[in-house]
């Protein structure tokens, strides 16, 4: 394994960050560690790099315990939101600052720089400062400093939190084909579930200091483990377990909310057995599918995802009285809370 969480908890004053925490990383793997602010990701990230303590609990990287080592010993390279570059130095210094402090030789520093450069897709912008670079590009100058010393993991802290979105998505796929050049161990923070979906192999959901689920994007989306899981994770519906659309659904719900992704309801234009009446309120074009804004006659307003070709075929126009019923929902045990 190339890293394992073993029952770590970390506590600021009265603030339990992280609680019991465990989970195991596979060598060469990208995993996302998602949650809200204040869920504990950066904490336990901060924990894998050695820059806090564990209150309680082990950490081991490749199989070594690296519970009290420092941040020199666990051969860890850190990339945080803000990039942290020197800014008096050049794009080649900057990727070298780690090898020479370890001292290592000009040349094959030189050599490592002049492969970096060519791996981020930066050669021939050695000698700029990062004043003279895109923040895109600045991370990936950040994302090479980190893999110059040939970490054994490689930790992410939100690393696309400053940039615009589509610079956003431009590096989420570049570094998805980098990882699958360098099958470092990737461990990367983020609240940004389309990124985490996008980038990783596995996904760490978590909440008030706790791991929610583990899983693969699909796993994750498609079977969520808990309320929260399936809330937060996604576009989805919440509903009372009352409303009249589950009555024929053949759903027993266990919670007091049920759960509808939008693209799980069925919408026709005509009553068809167990639908129910609603109004559209309100049209969004969201490029290859639209989002309809339904109320139904108790009040409840719910979001339908239509792709284009369903949408012209129904034909649908704000004010406009359709029928609805679920397709798919999904209900948990009660102490599951969001």
């Amino acid at each position: 394994m190339g890293i394992v969480v073993e029952n770590v908890s970390k506590q600021f004053g009265s603030f339990q960050a992280v609680q019991d925490v465990s989970l195991e990383i596979e060598t060469g793997a990208l995993v996302a560690l998602l949650g809200p602010s204040g869920s504990g990701k950066s904490t336990l990230l901060r924990l894998i790099a050695g820059l806090e303590t564990p209150d309680a609990g082990k950490i081991f990287l490749t199989g070594r315990d690296a519970t009290h080592q420092s941040v020199q010993e666990r051969n860890i390279g850190f990339v945080f939101q803000h990039y942290a570059l020197f800014k008096h130095m050049t794009v080649r210094k900057n990727i070298a600052f780690g090898l020479e402090i370890r001292k290592t030789p000009k040349s094959k520093t030189k050599a490592r720089v002049d492969e970096l450069l060519e791996l981020v897709q930066l050669k021939g912008l050695g000698d700029r400062y990062p004043s003279q670079l895109s923040g895109g590009q600045r991370q990936r100058v950040a994302l090479a400093r980190a893999l110059a010393v040939e970490p054994q993991v490689l930790l992410l802290d939100e690393p696309f939190g400053a940039l615009d979105a589509k610079v956003r998505k431009d590096l989420r796929v570049w570094l998805r084909r980098l990882h699958d050049e360098v099958h470092v161990t990737t461990v990367f923070v983020t609240h940004d579930q389309e990124e985490a979906m996008e980038v990783s192999d596995k996904i760490v959901v978590m909440n008030k200091g706790q791991v929610e689920q583990i899983g693969t994007p699909a796993e994750i989306y498609d079977h969520p483990a808990t309320a929260f899981v399936m809330s937060f994770v996604g576009p989805v519906n919440v509903l009372p377990s009352t409303s009249r659309m589950f009555e024929a659904s053949g759903l027993e719900p266990t919670h007091p909310d049920v759960f509808l992704r939008p693209h799980d309801l069925l919408v026709e234009t005509s009553p068809n057995g167990a639908t129910v009446p609603a109004k559209v309120k309100r049209v969004t074009h969201l490029g290859w599918e639209i989002q309809i804004e339904l109320a139904m006659e108790d009040g409840q307003v719910v979001n339908v995802h239509l792709d284009r070709d369903r949408f012209k075929a129904l034909n649908l126009e704000p004010g406009q009285r359709v029928y609805i019923k679920p397709k798919d929902a999904k209900s948990f045990p009660l102490h599951y809370s969001i």
